[in-house]
């Protein structure tokens, strides 16, 4: 999330509507017979109460990084996070409010993938048991979807049907009583992420008000968290952990501090689930001194480089990762030229970084060196309202 003043001028009432999507220029991306796509589609989660209608969809050209808009789904309020399920058939976004259908809750709505053009068809919406719903994830056998709450300070996990719809919640997990050393971010429970591990065996939930990720083994076959031997992992007290990310190989996991502006990284067992601090280390220049909290994080495809992004410096922090180890030291600091950098993302080939710059209303590209992990501008700028999360996908044949 942002700051608390960011986050109560995007929280509104969800209703119920119309959803539909229209679609520019042609029907479907550009697939050569053989060898890597020439695009991508990029869907673009958005909050909805300045300009913005809604899920945007952009084709990101790989020749040259270029954006271009061909579809936008409309009706669908505050789709600040979205996840697609892994064979591409539907995606799930949720919807960040505190009220919805007279509750005190957030919601996730269900999206069916069109496969040859990836316009969305709404299905249906479910209740989040929590406010203000920030990240959604999908379990790789597709039959569950997990969500985060950061009002609620909780995590659901809610079934997916036949049709890729979702069902009523199955689980929920509320954390209790728990606060950090920061009296205005930390007075109670925020959980700000929930991912699973490469084997779907456990499920790990940042919570940013509690210092911790919360560790829960996951039963795949019912939904059912249960928090696992060792239940968390601590970090620096004050640091507000927002995001984490597991490296290619598993055995890493790195958060990124919102507060703290730091990046952590663990020793990552992928059997027993645990995580074990190996270093931590700011995301900004020494003499950088102005106001700013810790965003995103990803690592490159090939594992050899993460980056992080920063809001208020207004950069992407670049550090190369150390094989054996893990750690990290830092490469370069990349201005994002725009504002507030909230998500970003790697597009699946290793060659662009997508920037959503939430308060300048653009979406930023930069090609990725796979020598150094340096980024540079491209020179393409797409202008969308209050961008949040981006998702990049290989186009449907």
């Amino acid at each position: 999330m942002s700051n608390h003043t960011t986050r109560r001028e995007f929280l509104q009432t969800a209703g119920s509507g119309v959803l539909g999507l229209v679609l520019a220029g042609r029907s479907a991306a550009a697939v050569p017979r053989a060898g890597r796509p020439q695009e991508l589609l990029v869907y673009v989660g958005t909050y909805t109460a300045g300009k913005s209608e809604g899920i945007y969809l952009y084709r990101l050209q790989l020749s040259s990084g270029e954006l271009r808009q061909v579809g936008v789904t409309r009706g669908v309020v505050n789709p600040s996070y979205l996840a697609l399920e892994r064979d591409r058939r539907y995606l799930y976004a949720v919807n960040e409010v505190t009220e919805f259908n007279g509750q005190k809750s957030g919601a996730v709505s269900a999206f069916a993938v069109d496969q040859r053009t990836g316009a969305l068809r709404f299905l249906n919406q479910q209740p989040s048991l929590g406010g203000a719903p920030c990240y959604v994830t999908v379990a790789d056998t597709g039959r569950f979807v997990l969500v985060a709450n950061y009002v609620g300070g909780n995590v659901a996990v809610l079934p997916v049907r036949a049709d890729g719809s979702l069902g009523e919640a199955v689980d929920v997990r509320q954390e209790q009583g728990a606060s950090g050393v920061n009296p205005q971010r930390q007075e109670a429970p925020h959980a700000h992420c929930v991912v699973l591990d490469k084997a779907n065996r456990h499920a790990y939930a940042c919570d940013l008000g509690a210092d911790k990720i919360m560790i829960y083994r996951f039963d795949a076959r019912r939904g059912k968290l249960t928090p696992a031997p060792a239940p968390w992992a601590q970090v620096k007290p004050g640091a507000g952990p927002r995001h984490l990310t597991f490296h290619p190989r598993g055995q890493f996991a790195y958060v990124m501090n919102e507060l703290g502006a730091t990046v952590t990284v663990f020793a990552h067992d992928p059997v027993r689930g645990t995580l074990r601090e190996v270093q931590t280390l700011p995301t900004l220049p020494a003499d950088f001194k102005g106001a700013n909290t810790g965003a995103d994080i990803h690592v490159a495809p090939d594992g050899r480089f993460l980056y992080c992004s920063n809001r208020g410096h207004d950069h992407i922090a670049a550090f190369g990762v150390e094989e054996r180890t893990g750690k990290l030291s830092l490469v370069a600091h990349e201005p994002t030229r725009g504002k507030t950098p909230r998500n970003f993302a790697i597009d699946p080939t290793g060659t662009f970084l997508l920037v959503a710059n939430q308060d300048s209303d653009t979406i930023t590209t930069f090609r990725l060196d796979p020598r150094t992990g340096r980024l540079g501008f491209t020179g393409h700028s797409a202008e969308v309202s209050s961008p949040v999360c981006l998702k990049l996908v290989a186009p449907f044949a």
